[in-house]
């Protein structure tokens, strides 16, 4: 029933929302750079150009005239690079960089156009692109590992899988921009205050929501069309109330420290993988020390054994919600600072990566949702080695259904007998 919701919903995004052409991404933003990649007055298709700078990055390949185009968040000063090794052989920008500083000030576009000629190009190698990736790849699973272990938890315990979790991921991230952006409070300060938030925000789903309905018996597929209907609810009075645009958090645009080879980290980029890693492990030592984690882990094995030994099941699963939560709120700042950006939308862009992640390390398990989680964020990122960006999410996915045809219970799942 899971899988059968999960894939019902990647359709449905996937016919609401056209994708992106291979020459043009970034159109949901006003302001943009464009260009046409030209030798010989011959346009050149598939050469990579990307966009950097004010916390935001993007890619795009030329299409077959040559042309491209790509939207930014805001004005400002940005990166522009032709992507040499994208490049047909001996052809080389001839003049100037292959990086251009370009800003967009009065108006609302900046075209940007590459003098090419003949020579010989200097390449990074393919190892040390394989290691940037897999880098960025960690960094984003340790992120989306917050995420799923919560949502992992709140199945686990009601049985219940909730499509409003990314709402409780976009969350914590606008409580963030509240907080350190509209009041001007310390970061850190902001930061914990908008996981607070975000924990209030699960007790207050839970009390009001999720506890009255198991009170009345309701089934769970009725519940979770509930849990649909709460996302689209929750997620149209973030767009009431922050509009569409997106909004940076303090320090989103640092500049970035080469550590190795080609591997460049921000501050925040480490900071963010090194709050992720002690959280998730504060996690699993609560899970694996702690009486509450003890009966949590109980209740998902089997809630009906677990309430006759005496585990106070409504209480357990109240402080799951708060966790689930809070660990969301925490996904989606770091969230924030990795995409770069907060948009109204945001939870939602990674939800069917939570729940791949969730199916993929085995439903109702926390340890399989984390494990899973870093395999799909290093799949995502390490699959643009071959694969375009923009299309990198759909590339974890198929990697996801080849490995359950195979092991259908996930990595750490339990087999079932059905029927």
């Amino acid at each position: 029933m899971f899988l059968g919701f999960l894939f019902a919903t990647l359709a449905f995004q996937s016919f609401s929302a056209a994708p992106a052409q291979a020459d043009e991404v970034g159109t949901e933003y006003d302001f943009y750079f464009a260009g046409n990649v030209k030798y010989d007055s011959e346009p050149l298709e598939g050469v990579t150009i990307t966009v950097e700078g004010n916390g935001y990055d993007a890619e795009v390949d030329t299409a077959a005239d040559g042309k491209w185009k790509i939207g930014v968040p805001e004005k400002g000063t940005y990166t522009v690079t032709l992507v040499e090794e994208t490049l047909p052989e001996g052809v080389i920008v001839a003049e100037g960089s292959a990086a251009v500083e370009a800003e967009i000030a009065l108006t609302n576009s900046k075209i940007v156009n590459y003098f090419l000629g003949e020579g010989v190009r200097v390449t990074v190698s393919f190892w040390d692109q394989l290691a940037e990736r897999i880098v960025n790849g960690l960094n984003f699973g340790l992120l989306l590992a917050l995420a799923a272990v919560g949502a992992s938890l709140v199945f686990g315990t009601t049985g219940l899988s909730n499509f409003a979790h990314g709402e409780m991921v976009t969350f914590g991230a606008v409580m963030a921009y509240v907080f350190a952006n509209v009041l001007q409070w310390p970061l850190w300060g902001a930061l914990a205050a908008a996981v607070l938030m975000s924990a209030l925000f699960g007790f207050t789903l839970d009390a009001g929501l999720w506890r009255p309905l198991r009170r009345k018996g309701i089934g769970i597929v009725q519940v979770m069309i509930v849990s649909i209907g709460l996302s689209l609810l929750i997620r149209y009075v973030f767009l009431y109330f922050i509009g569409g645009s997106t909004y940076q958090l303090p320090g989103s645009g640092e500049e970035r420290i080469t550590l190795f080879g080609s591997v460049a980290l921000s501050v925040t980029d480490m900071v963010s993988m090194a709050v992720s890693a002690v959280v998730l492990l504060a996690v699993a030592w609560w899970l694996l020390r702690t009486r509450t984690g003890k009966a949590t882990r109980a209740i998902s094995d089997n809630p009906s054994l677990a309430a006759a030994s005496g585990i106070d099941v409504d209480r357990v699963i109240r402080i799951v919600w708060i966790l689930a939560a809070a660990l969301a709120g925490l996904a989606g700042i770091l969230w924030a600072y990795f995409r770069p950006g907060i948009k109204w939308d945001m939870g939602t862009q990674i939800l069917l990566l939570v729940f791949g992640a969730i199916v993929l390390g085995g439903l109702g398990t926390a340890f399989g949702a984390l494990i899973g989680a870093i395999i799909v964020g290093l799949l995502v990122e390490v699959s643009t080695l071959w694969i375009p960006s923009d299309i990198k999410y759909v590339g974890a996915l198929v990697v996801l259904i080849a490995v359950l045809l195979v092991k259908p219970q996930g990595l750490l799942g339990r087999k079932e007998r059905i029927g």
